[in-house]
């Protein structure tokens, strides 16, 4: 008589999923998850958008598979800005992992959002990698939130930059920023910091330029960018999103998406093609092709480079998948049987 297999799930919350996923490992995974994307290894459906208006609220939900990998996840991100007034973080979320052999659950990774800020930091770090000057020294970031926090440190693993300017709309929270990140022993040493005064004194000269906010008119005017500057487009991740003048994308002589297929419907790109200032055809790649060595990174030292970043659903797969495996090798998390 056959028995039916095992089938438990593993809880895993937040301070374990801290321990279990480190930024140097979580750039690996991203950056893998990124090459079989792009060479058709992978599945992806499309992003579903919620609004939750009376509060400003927004929930995106991605899901994603790695063909040939032991788990597909579908993780829920959230964004309610007034949770900050509550004394709680304005980012919530979890993932949850299912076995790919079956579709069992898997695993539940109550993790508040880390793992999207993680694996969102590290595109970022990715993107620099392969598309930033090697003597990169300057980097101005836009926003000043959570997240501006992860590009920074994420960004010291692949860049060792001097100087970091920082714009917010809250003068007081930017500073605050500022502070918390020239006290990490992550950053650069001898790295300068600077709470900038307005936009373009954080990117004007900045050789790689960052957008993390949730601004539905575009801040970063073409006239700031500077000739071999990279800019790495990250907060405009809907449809009614912008960060960047069109005219940005229209002065770059390259331009480079997450995945183009989602870049189309939001993101920076997609603002640039509405308005006819650049043509889909002038995006010259994935970062999945890029990082796979189908097509060249940055080519001169003087090419002005954007990198629309809307974020996918691979990402947080390849982070959860790594989860997962260390937390089974060390025995961590709580088993629910199913």
């Amino acid at each position: 008589m056959l028995t039916g297999m095992k089938r438990e799930l593993v809880l895993l919350r937040e301070a374990e999923v801290r321990q279990l996923l480190d930024p140097a490992a979580c750039i690996a995974a991203v950056e893998q998850a990124f090459t079989a994307y792009s060479t058709g290894q992978a599945e992806l459906p499309a992003v579903i958008h919620l609004d939750v208006p009376e509060q400003q609220g927004e929930v995106h939900v991605k899901s994603g598979h790695l063909k040939g990998g032991k788990h597909f996840a579908v993780k829920v991100a959230c964004g309610f800005p007034g949770n900050v007034a509550l004394g709680i973080p304005a980012s919530n979320g979890l993932v949850l992992t299912f076995d790919a052999a079956t579709g069992v659950p898997s695993a539940l990774l109550l993790d508040n959002g880390y793992i999207t800020d993680l694996r969102t930091g590290a595109a970022g770090a990715v993107a620099a990698k392969h598309l930033a000057r090697m003597d990169a020294a300057r980097v101005g970031i836009v926003g000043s939130g959570a997240q501006a926090r992860f590009q920074a440190r994420m960004l010291a693993h692949v860049r060792n930059f001097h100087e970091l300017r920082i714009w917010g709309r809250d003068a007081q929270k930017t500073q605050a920023c500022v502070d918390e990140l020239r006290r990490d022993p992550a950053l650069p040493r001898g790295c300068k910091f600077q709470a900038a005064a307005s936009v373009s004194d954080a990117v004007e000269g900045a050789d790689i330029v960052i957008t993390v906010t949730a601004s539905r008119e575009p801040l970063v005017r073409p006239e700031w960018i500077k000739a071999g500057a990279l800019v790495i487009a990250v907060g405009s991740d809907a449809p009614d999103k912008q960060e960047l003048d069109v005219g940005v994308l229209a002065k770059a002589n390259r331009i480079v998406a997450d995945s183009l297929p989602q870049c189309l419907r939001l993101g920076e790109i997609h603002h640039a093609i509405e308005l006819a200032a650049i043509t889909e055809g002038q995006v010259a790649a994935e970062l999945g092709e890029i990082t796979a060595g189908l097509k060249p990174g940055r080519q001169s030292e003087t090419e002005i480079i954007v990198c629309d970043l809307t974020g996918i659903g691979v990402q947080d797969v390849a982070a959860a998948a790594l989860v997962l495996e260390r937390a089974r090798a060390a025995g961590a998390g709580q088993p629910l049987p199913l």
